[in-house]
């Protein structure tokens, strides 16, 4: 598996909502194993500024702990996987788990 994903954090944790966070966690995976860990800053948040700037950095998947409905569509049209209803403070391991048996969505965090 070769992808890069985003999770957007907080005080380094996953943020609950992906558009309010002060930076978004990347991490490159290649066959099968996190070879790169960065943390970027994102635009101001506008609707539809977060996934095209992913994309821009190469993202192909996006672990959340929730977003709205349009964000998602946005993604989508992106060509990047969303996983949302998440909740977790090691960033790492979800990426892992991503990687060794996929994440099944949770309820999604987001109230709109």
């Amino acid at each position: 598996m070769n992808k890069k994903i985003a999770i957007p954090t907080e005080s380094g944790n996953l943020c609950a909502h992906f558009g309010h966070c002060e930076k978004f966690a990347i991490y490159d995976i290649a066959d099968d194993k996190i070879i790169k860990e960065e943390f970027v800053t994102p635009p101001p948040h506008e609707p539809g500024s977060h996934p095209a700037f992913l994309r821009e950095l190469g993202c192909t998947a996006i672990i959340a702990g929730g977003m709205g409905s349009r964000a998602q569509q946005l993604f989508a049209q992106n060509n990047i996987e969303v996983i949302i209803g998440l909740s977790s403070d090691n960033l790492k391991g979800l990426v892992e788990t991503y990687i060794s048996e996929g994440l099944a969505f949770g309820d999604n965090l987001c109230d709109h």
